[in-house]
């Protein structure tokens, strides 16, 4: 079995370091953050991660990340549990009218979610507790250790730290998410920069957490991430009776920023039919919540089949990110834990073959989601600016069909199922799309989409509401 450090300590890079030490190997987990994780219970109030810009937005857990953890991490999914995280299956709430009933296999959609800091704080919990497991908090790596070079490319053999320790693995995994360095590390050991393409997304967050009196979380009349005109809503059940209430917009639109205000933020929501009842609770942020200047980013390690360095891998965020808005992100990175724990269970004996197995790995695996990802994220923006400058909006064949099904959902119960396994991260997009019976339905009950949009403010009616 290895010795392997992984860079991060967040929700993935706790899940895939208990996912490898469950598998035998050695891991030492290094995180920046000095902070120690309190019991879930108290994390709300009493946890901050500098190094986690989104830690205290708003969050959900896929239902893709609820079947991850039971299979493989029952321990975790237990500490889930424990702090009070929500289960919710929108095929088991909904009216049997809209699903067809109810049926067995609607199991895989049931997602088991909380906000970020309750969240973690399990996972940290189960983490402690592993006796092949070493979190160390408050450790910094600023550099990669080399040996001698594996066929004139830089081998990696461990990392050195801001205190000027020096440790050593077989393995090194980043999973210092969006924030990650390694192109900057990877320069200073002398290999190429990894091929990066970065933008922004055009996209900021308006949110804000709320609690009931009671326990409960409001009733969802429509998917989690609905879309009017040039703003979309987050409505994300969480834990303990709390909720996460959301607005998006597009970063150039000028009228929107006044939704950083509190009363423009609630006049807008307010105006939202559909979401108006998730206003109903107790605020838990006196201030409304910014995320902007999010960065979709991916990165290739290996180029014309050579890789750039080797005895470090990419993993999560670290190697892709996008905009979050549609809740992806963790249960795209879990994925990718699964593929490294089973590449690594029996690795080739060359470092320069683990570094190309692992560029195939991902590829496979969570390359069709990100790419699934960013084409609904660039389709959407230019859907929100042609709303905003008054022209037409051309779709691609993969959004057309997208906002078709979505439409589609709501009058044919497979298409419903069909949606949700995009929404649940069951499969990528170009899969589910793809299926001969969910296009052609899809376009048949949906492909008037444009003529049928979700009640609320036009354009002008939201910017007098913003003022």
């Amino acid at each position: 079995m290895a010795r392997i450090i992984v860079v991060g300590g967040g929700v993935v890079g706790l899940c895939s370091s208990l996912l490898l030490a469950g598998d035998g190997h050695d891991v030492t987990v290094l995180e920046r953050d000095p902070a120690p994780p309190p019991d879930p219970h108290e994390a709300w109030e009493n946890w901050e991660r500098r190094g986690v810009n989104q830690f205290r937005l708003l969050h959900y857990f896929a239902p893709r990340f609820r079947n991850i953890i039971e299979t493989n991490l029952p321990d975790v999914a237990a500490a889930f549990e424990a702090a009070g995280a929500l289960r919710t299956n929108p095929l088991r709430e909904a009216p049997a009218e809209a699903t067809g009933g109810y049926r067995e296999s609607d199991a895989q959609y049931e997602a088991l979610t909380a906000r970020r800091p309750v969240a973690e704080a399990a996972v940290a919990s189960v983490a402690a507790r592993h006796d092949q497991l070493d979190v160390r908090r408050g450790v910094a790596v600023v550099g990669l250790l080399t040996s001698e070079p594996r066929n004139g490319i830089p081998n990696v053999v461990g990392v050195r730290t801001d205190a000027g320790d020096e440790l050593y693995a077989d393995v090194v995994i980043d999973c210092a998410g969006r924030r990650s360095t390694l192109p900057k590390w990877l320069t200073e050991i002398g290999a190429p920069a990894p091929e990066e393409k970065v933008a922004d997304s055009g996209f900021v967050y308006y949110g804000r957490h709320f609690k009931s009196a009671d326990g409960s979380v409001p009733f969802a009349f429509g998917p989690l991430l609905m879309d009017y005109g040039t703003i979309s809503t987050l409505t994300l059940p969480a834990d303990n009776g709390t909720w996460g209430l959301g607005i998006t917009a597009s970063a150039s639109d000028k009228a929107m920023r006044r939704l950083k205000d509190v009363d423009a933020w609630e006049r807008v929501i307010q105006a939202v039919p559909l979401v108006a009842h998730w206003l109903e609770g107790e605020p838990l942020d006196e201030n409304v919540l910014v995320m902007a200047k999010i960065e979709d980013r991916h990165r290739s390690f290996v180029i014309d089949d050579r890789p750039l360095a080797t005895g470090v891998l990419a993993l999560a965020d670290s190697w892709a990110c996008t905009n979050p808005s549609l809740g992806r992100g963790i249960s795209i990175g879990m994925i990718h834990a699964l593929a490294l724990r089973e590449l690594l269970h029996n690795p080739p004996g060359d470092p320069v073959e683990l570094a190309r197995a692992w560029d195939v790995a991902t590829t496979a695996t969570v390359e069709p989601y990100f790419a699934g990802t960013m084409n609904y994220d660039e389709s959407r923006l230019a859907q929100v600016e042609a709303e905003i400058n008054g022209i037409e909006f051309e779709p691609n064949d993969e959004y057309e069909v997208t906002r078709a099904l979505l439409v589609a959902a709501g009058k044919d119960p497979e298409m419903l199922r069909a949606y949700i396994d995009l929404a649940a991260v069951m499969a990528p997009p170009s899969e589910v799309l793809e299926r001969p019976d969910v296009r052609a339905r899809a376009l048949e009950l949906g492909g008037g989409w444009r003529d049928e949009p979700l009640p609320g403010p036009t354009r002008d009616e939201l910017v007098a509401i913003v003022k």
